[in-house]
């Protein structure tokens, strides 16, 4: 799977807790994903880090619920982020582990991001609210 080019992404960031255990996430799960855990890598990569008390209001992060625009079909959905031990599709519980997971962290509401599928495909995501975890 291949991003487009890092000029045309938009800017992310992401907390220090959250890129430290997505990075040692992401190289665990290069063998059995490649794909998605380099598209990871390469997201965690580019994310300016964030003091670890900023509050991330709008921010996706790791557990936050996300409503998103799959910009080729138009359709909306409502997600949960989560760790791959907690994903659930039926539940609303995305793994940060699948594409479209690995492309909505760090991203904040309002923007757009286009990626290519591990099938070659293209998808661009709008990010439309975020919310934290219920706690």
């Amino acid at each position: 799977m291949t991003n487009t080019l890092d000029t045309k992404l938009p800017p992310i960031s992401m907390n220090p807790t959250d890129i430290e255990r997505l990075r040692k996430l992401a190289d665990a799960a290069a063998n059995k994903y490649p794909e998605t855990s380099d598209f990871l890598a390469r997201e965690i990569e580019r994310a300016a880090v964030l003091p670890e008390a900023t509050p991330c209001v709008g921010l996706v992060t790791m557990d936050s619920n996300v409503t998103f625009r799959d910009d080729v079909s138009g359709q909306t959905r409502s997600v949960q982020l989560v760790y791959p031990e907690d994903a659930n599709v039926d539940a609303g519980k995305i793994s940060i582990l699948t594409p479209i997971g690995a492309a909505l962290i760090g991203l904040s509401e309002g923007q757009t991001i286009e990626f290519q599928t591990p099938t070659g495909g293209w998808r661009a995501l709008t990010v439309l609210t975020v919310k934290p975890q219920a706690i």
